[in-house]
């Protein structure tokens, strides 16, 4: 069956969680089958979008093109130490290509070292050229770097620059996704923001906890087992560790 015309709403009061998860994949030996399996399953479990790196947006555009589903690139990742004018530049060439949101990685340095205004003008600079666009941004603060109060000062930047969303993790830094995290990013931008949690959600009942702490999009590369799990296909449960 053809689900590709469907429609997929952002919004946390979702029937299924599909419509919440960004499916992602962004291994580093990502080849174009592996990237053409992730947009079948996007098309087939209903999810937003697909999150990828760059060079993997045409792809991704072409196989997704005329259905509901997103395509999404990350930029400067993982890392977020990029300059600003690279960037923009990464952003505009991903929208060229047929991204409609994307994920940048803020400057962790500049924030933890307290320099506001680098890190608002390179959130900024993406958030411009993005809207102008019609693309839509998210910025990954990166939490496991972060004391709450830097997280706190992090998404008070994102917000002020115009983000649309701010995102916990690149999952390449360790730590991920919690509990905590997501509730104190949601009382710091209220609720016309949106809240992405990301890195480490394997399974459904980590995913429906994050929702109900306030995230409004959920980054996995398990999103099929999540929402397997979410229909009573497999179990909900994680496999038990073997000696």
């Amino acid at each position: 069956m053809n689900l590709a015309n469907e429609p997929v709403k952002d919004a946390p009061h979702q029937a299924s969680l599909a419509g919440l998860i960004d499916h992602t994949l962004l291994k580093p030996d990502a080849t174009p089958a592996m990237v053409t399996k992730l947009c079948e399953e996007a098309l087939q479990y209903h999810f937003i979008s697909v999150c990828v790196n760059p060079t993997h947006v045409p792809l991704c555009a072409r196989l997704l093109k005329g259905s509901a589903v997103k395509v999404c690139a990350v930029i400067g990742f993982p890392l977020g130490a990029n300059t600003t004018a690279v960037k923009v530049f990464e952003a505009e060439d991903a929208i060229h290509n047929g991204a409609v949101e994307v994920d940048m990685v803020i400057n962790i340095g500049a924030l933890k070292a307290g320099d506001e205004s680098v890190v608002s003008e390179d959130i900024h600079a993406v958030v411009t050229v993005a809207h102008a666009a019609g693309a839509l941004v998210k910025v990954i603060i990166e939490t496991v770097f972060l004391t709450d109060d830097e997280k706190v000062l992090a998404c008070r930047l994102a917000k002020a620059a115009g983000a649309d969303f701010v995102k916990t993790s690149t999952g390449f830094s360790g730590g991920g996704a919690n509990v905590h995290d997501i509730a104190l990013m949601r009382n710091t931008v209220g609720s016309d923001m949106g809240v992405k949690a990301s890195g480490g959600v394997h399974t459904l009942e980590e995913a429906r906890a994050l929702v109900a702490a306030g995230a409004s999009r959920i980054g996995a590369s398990a999103g099929v087992k999540i929402v397997q799990a979410e229909r009573g296909e497999i179990s909900s449960e994680p496999p038990a560790k073997r000696d």
